[in-house]
């Protein structure tokens, strides 16, 4: 330590003895076991209308089961963009119009939406749910 008043950065810094910076480690990579408290990530396509979960593989024809709106739209698609040229980030010739409709565009893409899977379901009731977020 020095004998001076002052520590602070910049007052007779050129007095001070150089200090070493620590060498900065790399973050470690996350492979391998994960502890138990840990949730773990999934990827898994969902309907834009309603949320609910859907097969990854969506064809032109292809509709929610629970809502039953079309699948294969713009607003399903990994491209769509409201800020993009004609809201999409791939160049198309010509804007489509309804982005909730069927479309037959090529560039298609389902949207992958990537979520941690929990292991418990839904609560049967409210007292169940409040006395669940509390529980160690």
């Amino acid at each position: 330590m020095s004998d001076r008043k002052y520590g602070q950065r910049g007052y007779m810094e050129s007095d001070r003895e150089p200090q070493r910076r620590k060498p900065q480690s790399k973050p470690q990579d996350r492979e391998g076991p994960r502890s138990p408290k840990m949730m773990a990530f999934g990827e898994t396509s969902k309907c834009a209308s309603c949320g609910a979960k859907v097969p990854p593989n969506i064809n032109v024809d292809s509709s929610c089961p629970n809502c039953k709106a079309d699948l294969h739209c713009c607003r399903q698609c990994t491209y769509f963009d409201p800020g993009a040229r004609f809201e999409c980030r791939k160049p198309i010739a010509a804007r489509i119009v309804n982005k909730q409709a069927r479309n037959t565009c090529e560039l298609f893409a389902a949207r992958i939406v990537v979520e941690r899977e929990t292991s418990s379901g839904p609560p049967t009731d409210a007292r169940q749910a409040f006395a669940n977020l509390f529980k160690k």
